[in-house]
Protein backbone atom coordinates (compact mmCIF):
# COMPACT_ATOMS: atom_id res chain seq x y z
CA UNK A 1 0.00 0.00 0.00
CA UNK A 2 3.10 2.47 0.38
CA UNK A 3 4.03 2.22 -2.73
CA UNK A 4 0.94 3.25 -4.25
CA UNK A 5 1.22 6.42 -5.16
CA UNK A 6 4.71 6.20 -7.07
CA UNK A 7 3.02 3.43 -9.24
CA UNK A 8 -0.02 6.15 -10.09
CA UNK A 9 2.37 8.99 -10.57
CA UNK A 10 5.28 6.56 -12.80
CA UNK A 11 1.71 4.91 -14.65
CA UNK A 12 0.49 8.58 -15.38
CA UNK A 13 3.97 10.13 -16.64
CA UNK A 14 4.46 6.72 -18.58
CA UNK A 15 0.54 8.05 -20.41
CA UNK A 16 2.02 11.54 -20.48
CA UNK A 17 4.85 10.46 -22.71
CA UNK A 18 3.28 7.53 -24.71
CA UNK A 19 0.22 10.67 -25.67
CA UNK A 20 3.17 12.59 -26.35
CA UNK A 21 4.81 9.85 -28.59
CA UNK A 22 1.18 9.70 -30.38
CA UNK A 23 0.81 12.90 -30.81
CA UNK A 24 4.51 13.68 -32.38
CA UNK A 25 3.69 10.80 -34.67
CA UNK A 26 0.74 12.53 -35.88
CA UNK A 27 1.75 15.53 -36.35
CA UNK A 28 5.05 13.89 -38.54
CA UNK A 29 2.37 12.27 -40.51
CA UNK A 30 0.30 15.32 -41.06
CA UNK A 31 3.42 17.21 -42.00
CA UNK A 32 4.30 14.44 -44.62
CA UNK A 33 0.56 14.73 -45.84
CA UNK A 34 1.02 18.43 -47.17
CA UNK A 35 3.87 17.38 -49.60
CA UNK A 36 1.38 16.72 -52.48
CA UNK A 37 2.99 14.21 -55.10
CA UNK A 38 4.53 15.50 -57.83
CA UNK A 39 4.12 14.11 -61.43
CA UNK A 40 6.18 14.77 -63.60
CA UNK A 41 5.79 13.80 -67.60
CA UNK A 42 8.51 11.65 -69.13
CA UNK A 43 8.65 11.71 -73.33
CA UNK A 44 9.83 9.67 -75.02
CA UNK A 45 13.81 10.77 -75.62
CA UNK A 46 16.30 10.09 -73.90
CA UNK A 47 16.47 13.88 -72.61
CA UNK A 48 13.46 13.92 -71.20
CA UNK A 49 14.07 10.73 -69.27
CA UNK A 50 17.43 12.50 -67.50
CA UNK A 51 15.39 15.75 -66.74
CA UNK A 52 12.74 13.96 -64.68
CA UNK A 53 15.25 11.74 -63.08
CA UNK A 54 17.40 14.76 -61.55
CA UNK A 55 14.17 16.63 -61.02
CA UNK A 56 12.96 13.50 -59.01
CA UNK A 57 15.96 13.40 -57.01
CA UNK A 58 15.97 16.96 -55.80
CA UNK A 59 12.05 17.21 -55.15
CA UNK A 60 12.49 14.09 -52.58
CA UNK A 61 15.48 16.21 -51.22
CA UNK A 62 12.26 18.66 -50.19
CA UNK A 63 10.09 15.81 -48.95
CA UNK A 64 7.69 15.69 -51.98
CA UNK A 65 6.89 12.05 -52.97
CA UNK A 66 7.34 11.75 -56.87
CA UNK A 67 5.99 9.63 -59.41
CA UNK A 68 7.38 9.52 -63.15
CA UNK A 69 4.56 9.37 -65.61
CA UNK A 70 5.54 7.70 -69.69
CA UNK A 71 3.10 9.94 -71.63
CA UNK A 72 3.16 11.26 -75.56
CA UNK A 73 4.55 15.02 -75.14
CA UNK A 74 0.81 16.20 -76.84
CA UNK A 75 -1.24 14.00 -74.45
CA UNK A 76 0.66 15.48 -71.40
CA UNK A 77 -1.21 19.10 -72.14
CA UNK A 78 -4.41 18.18 -71.22
CA UNK A 79 -3.24 16.15 -67.92
CA UNK A 80 -1.09 19.44 -67.20
CA UNK A 81 -3.99 21.55 -67.79
CA UNK A 82 -6.23 19.15 -65.18
CA UNK A 83 -3.47 18.53 -62.95
CA UNK A 84 -3.07 14.96 -63.45
CA UNK A 85 0.42 15.98 -64.46
CA UNK A 86 2.65 18.62 -62.29
CA UNK A 87 5.35 19.21 -64.68
CA UNK A 88 6.99 18.29 -68.42
CA UNK A 89 10.32 19.63 -68.10
CA UNK A 90 11.45 19.67 -72.11
CA UNK A 91 8.97 21.12 -74.49
CA UNK A 92 10.51 21.86 -77.71
CA UNK A 93 8.18 24.76 -78.83
CA UNK A 94 8.79 24.43 -82.81
CA UNK A 95 6.04 21.42 -82.54
CA UNK A 96 3.41 22.93 -79.96
CA UNK A 97 2.42 26.35 -80.69
CA UNK A 98 -1.32 25.58 -80.61
CA UNK A 99 -0.98 23.77 -77.58
CA UNK A 100 1.12 26.90 -76.17
CA UNK A 101 -1.47 29.48 -77.41
CA UNK A 102 -4.31 27.02 -76.06
CA UNK A 103 -3.53 26.18 -72.64
CA UNK A 104 -0.70 29.14 -71.53
CA UNK A 105 -2.51 32.34 -73.37
CA UNK A 106 -5.42 31.67 -73.67
CA UNK A 107 -6.93 29.35 -70.95
CA UNK A 108 -3.78 29.86 -68.23
CA UNK A 109 -4.49 26.15 -67.29
CA UNK A 110 -0.58 25.54 -68.11
CA UNK A 111 2.02 27.57 -66.77
CA UNK A 112 5.63 28.24 -68.94
CA UNK A 113 8.20 27.75 -66.40
CA UNK A 114 10.95 29.22 -67.85
CA UNK A 115 13.99 27.87 -69.89
CA UNK A 116 15.24 24.48 -69.15
CA UNK A 117 19.04 26.02 -70.31
CA UNK A 118 19.31 23.77 -73.41
CA UNK A 119 18.57 24.84 -77.19
CA UNK A 120 17.76 21.96 -79.55
CA UNK A 121 17.36 21.81 -83.23
CA UNK A 122 15.93 19.04 -85.08
CA UNK A 123 16.59 18.44 -88.69
CA UNK A 124 17.06 15.78 -91.54
CA UNK A 125 20.72 13.87 -90.92
CA UNK A 126 22.92 11.75 -92.97
CA UNK A 127 26.64 10.15 -92.34
CA UNK A 128 29.13 12.45 -93.16
CA UNK A 129 31.07 9.84 -95.41
CA UNK A 130 28.20 10.47 -97.53
CA UNK A 131 28.88 13.89 -98.22
CA UNK A 132 32.54 13.31 -98.31
CA UNK A 133 31.82 11.08 -101.29
CA UNK A 134 29.11 13.19 -102.84
CA UNK A 135 29.21 16.68 -101.67
CA UNK A 136 26.04 17.59 -103.06
CA UNK A 137 24.07 15.47 -100.48
CA UNK A 138 24.79 18.38 -98.23
CA UNK A 139 21.76 20.23 -99.51
CA UNK A 140 18.42 19.29 -100.35
CA UNK A 141 18.61 20.23 -103.93
CA UNK A 142 21.04 17.27 -103.66
CA UNK A 143 18.79 14.98 -102.36
CA UNK A 144 16.46 15.86 -104.67
CA UNK A 145 18.65 14.40 -107.56
CA UNK A 146 20.09 11.34 -105.86
CA UNK A 147 16.84 10.40 -104.38
CA UNK A 148 17.50 6.67 -105.70
CA UNK A 149 20.56 6.56 -104.04
CA UNK A 150 18.29 5.95 -100.52
CA UNK A 151 15.91 3.38 -102.12
CA UNK A 152 15.26 0.43 -100.01
CA UNK A 153 13.11 -3.03 -100.75
CA UNK A 154 10.38 -1.23 -98.38
CA UNK A 155 10.14 2.31 -100.29
CA UNK A 156 10.12 0.53 -104.41
CA UNK A 157 11.26 3.43 -106.80
CA UNK A 158 11.41 6.20 -103.83
CA UNK A 159 14.19 6.85 -101.35
CA UNK A 160 13.74 5.97 -97.57
CA UNK A 161 13.17 8.60 -94.95
CA UNK A 162 13.89 7.20 -91.82
CA UNK A 163 11.50 8.60 -89.04
CA UNK A 164 10.71 7.36 -85.37
CA UNK A 165 7.95 7.41 -83.16
CA UNK A 166 5.22 8.66 -85.30
CA UNK A 167 3.86 10.98 -82.23
CA UNK A 168 6.93 13.16 -82.83
CA UNK A 169 6.59 16.49 -83.64
CA UNK A 170 7.71 16.32 -87.31
CA UNK A 171 6.61 17.57 -90.71
CA UNK A 172 8.74 15.41 -93.11
CA UNK A 173 6.31 13.90 -95.01
CA UNK A 174 5.18 17.56 -96.00
CA UNK A 175 8.43 19.00 -96.36
CA UNK A 176 9.19 16.19 -99.12
CA UNK A 177 5.71 16.68 -100.67
CA UNK A 178 6.14 20.72 -101.08
CA UNK A 179 9.80 20.31 -102.35
CA UNK A 180 8.69 17.47 -104.75
CA UNK A 181 11.28 15.22 -103.34
CA UNK A 182 10.93 11.26 -104.29
CA UNK A 183 11.27 10.01 -100.35
CA UNK A 184 9.31 7.91 -98.68
CA UNK A 185 8.94 8.53 -95.09
CA UNK A 186 9.09 5.26 -93.00
CA UNK A 187 8.74 4.91 -89.40
CA UNK A 188 10.67 2.40 -87.40
CA UNK A 189 8.66 3.27 -83.91
CA UNK A 190 11.18 4.41 -81.69
CA UNK A 191 14.74 6.52 -80.96
CA UNK A 192 16.39 3.11 -80.57
CA UNK A 193 14.82 1.81 -84.00
CA UNK A 194 16.38 4.63 -85.96
CA UNK A 195 19.65 4.64 -83.54
CA UNK A 196 19.72 0.60 -84.61
CA UNK A 197 19.24 1.89 -88.43
CA UNK A 198 21.80 4.16 -88.11
CA UNK A 199 24.40 1.88 -86.21
CA UNK A 200 24.12 -0.78 -89.09
CA UNK A 201 24.67 1.72 -92.38
CA UNK A 202 27.88 2.77 -90.33
CA UNK A 203 28.99 -0.62 -89.75
CA UNK A 204 28.74 -1.05 -93.91
CA UNK A 205 28.91 2.34 -95.28
CA UNK A 206 25.69 2.38 -96.85
CA UNK A 207 23.34 5.64 -97.64
CA UNK A 208 20.81 6.37 -94.68
CA UNK A 209 18.53 9.74 -94.51
CA UNK A 210 17.03 10.41 -91.27
CA UNK A 211 14.66 12.32 -88.58
CA UNK A 212 16.98 13.37 -85.64
CA UNK A 213 17.67 16.07 -83.09
CA UNK A 214 20.78 17.78 -80.94
CA UNK A 215 21.30 17.87 -78.56
CA UNK A 216 22.04 13.72 -78.17
CA UNK A 217 24.43 11.57 -77.81
CA UNK A 218 24.78 10.44 -81.55
CA UNK A 219 26.80 13.04 -82.19
CA UNK A 220 29.35 12.22 -79.87
CA UNK A 221 29.25 8.71 -81.51
CA UNK A 222 29.42 9.16 -85.16
CA UNK A 223 30.20 12.26 -87.50
CA UNK A 224 26.94 13.14 -89.28
CA UNK A 225 25.73 15.96 -91.49
CA UNK A 226 22.42 18.18 -91.39
CA UNK A 227 21.38 18.47 -94.36
CA UNK A 228 20.36 21.81 -95.59
CA UNK A 229 17.20 22.42 -96.27
CA UNK A 230 15.35 25.77 -97.53
CA UNK A 231 15.40 28.22 -94.26
CA UNK A 232 12.90 28.70 -91.53
CA UNK A 233 10.38 31.37 -91.38
CA UNK A 234 7.77 32.06 -89.39
CA UNK A 235 5.81 32.61 -92.04
CA UNK A 236 6.85 29.08 -93.52
CA UNK A 237 5.80 27.66 -90.27
CA UNK A 238 2.27 29.11 -90.23
CA UNK A 239 1.18 26.72 -93.21
CA UNK A 240 1.90 23.51 -91.08
CA UNK A 241 -0.94 22.89 -90.13
CA UNK A 242 -2.43 23.21 -93.88
CA UNK A 243 0.02 20.56 -94.86
CA UNK A 244 1.96 23.55 -96.66
CA UNK A 245 5.40 23.59 -94.84
CA UNK A 246 8.68 23.14 -96.97
CA UNK A 247 11.07 24.89 -94.67
CA UNK A 248 13.93 23.59 -92.23
CA UNK A 249 13.10 23.20 -88.44
CA UNK A 250 13.89 26.19 -86.25
CA UNK A 251 16.58 26.36 -83.29
CA UNK A 252 14.52 25.83 -80.35
CA UNK A 253 15.15 27.36 -76.73
CA UNK A 254 13.43 24.50 -74.94
CA UNK A 255 11.20 25.41 -71.62
CA UNK A 256 9.50 23.53 -68.71
CA UNK A 257 6.02 23.86 -68.47
CA UNK A 258 3.71 22.90 -65.05
CA UNK A 259 -0.01 22.71 -63.73
CA UNK A 260 -1.24 26.09 -63.14
CA UNK A 261 -2.00 25.63 -59.82
CA UNK A 262 1.22 24.19 -58.92
CA UNK A 263 2.95 27.19 -57.35
CA UNK A 264 -0.16 27.71 -54.75
CA UNK A 265 -0.34 23.65 -54.34
CA UNK A 266 3.23 23.02 -53.71
CA UNK A 267 5.46 26.23 -53.63
CA UNK A 268 8.54 24.78 -53.02
CA UNK A 269 8.24 21.97 -55.56
CA UNK A 270 6.88 24.92 -58.33
CA UNK A 271 10.07 27.03 -57.34
CA UNK A 272 12.79 24.43 -57.80
CA UNK A 273 11.47 23.49 -61.14
CA UNK A 274 10.83 27.33 -61.98
CA UNK A 275 15.12 27.01 -61.22
CA UNK A 276 15.84 24.21 -62.73
CA UNK A 277 18.54 24.95 -65.70
CA UNK A 278 21.47 23.27 -66.68
CA UNK A 279 23.63 23.58 -70.35
CA UNK A 280 23.88 21.87 -73.32
CA UNK A 281 27.23 19.97 -72.12
CA UNK A 282 25.23 18.60 -68.70
CA UNK A 283 22.04 16.98 -70.57
CA UNK A 284 24.65 15.69 -73.21
CA UNK A 285 26.98 14.06 -70.85
CA UNK A 286 24.26 12.32 -68.96
CA UNK A 287 22.42 11.38 -72.32
CA UNK A 288 26.12 10.04 -73.22
CA UNK A 289 25.88 7.62 -70.13
CA UNK A 290 22.52 6.30 -70.75
CA UNK A 291 23.10 5.47 -74.69
CA UNK A 292 27.26 5.21 -75.00
CA UNK A 293 27.75 3.86 -71.75
CA UNK A 294 24.87 1.44 -70.77
CA UNK A 295 23.82 3.16 -67.52
CA UNK A 296 20.28 3.55 -66.31
CA UNK A 297 18.57 7.39 -66.20
CA UNK A 298 18.33 7.48 -62.90
CA UNK A 299 21.81 6.01 -62.33
CA UNK A 300 23.09 9.06 -65.14
CA UNK A 301 20.71 11.30 -62.79
CA UNK A 302 22.19 10.46 -59.81
CA UNK A 303 25.87 10.96 -60.89
CA UNK A 304 25.64 14.57 -62.15
CA UNK A 305 24.04 15.14 -58.66
CA UNK A 306 26.76 14.13 -56.97
CA UNK A 307 28.82 15.58 -59.17
CA UNK A 308 27.36 19.29 -59.54
CA UNK A 309 26.06 20.42 -56.32
CA UNK A 310 27.20 23.91 -56.51
CA UNK A 311 24.37 24.17 -59.64
CA UNK A 312 21.73 22.19 -58.05
CA UNK A 313 22.01 23.91 -55.01
CA UNK A 314 21.37 27.06 -56.54
CA UNK A 315 17.81 26.06 -57.66
CA UNK A 316 16.34 24.98 -54.14
CA UNK A 317 14.14 26.90 -52.22
CA UNK A 318 15.37 29.92 -49.79
CA UNK A 319 12.34 30.40 -47.75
Amino acid sequence: MTHTPARKLWSALALITAFALVLTACGGAATQATKPTIKLAENAWTGSSVNVHVAKILLEKLGYPVEIVTIDENAQWASLAKGDLSASLELWPSGHAENIKQYIDEQKVVENAGPLGVVGKIGWYIPTYMVDQNPELATWEGLKQDAAMFKTAETGDAGQFLAGDPSWVQYDGDVIKNLDLNFKVVSVGSEQAVLAAVDAAYSRNDPVLFYFWTPHSVHAKYKLTEVKLPDYSDACYAKASAGGIDCDYPPDVLFKIVWGDLKTKAPEAYQLLKNFKYTNADQIGMIAAVEVNGKTADVAAQEWVDKNEATWKAWMPTN
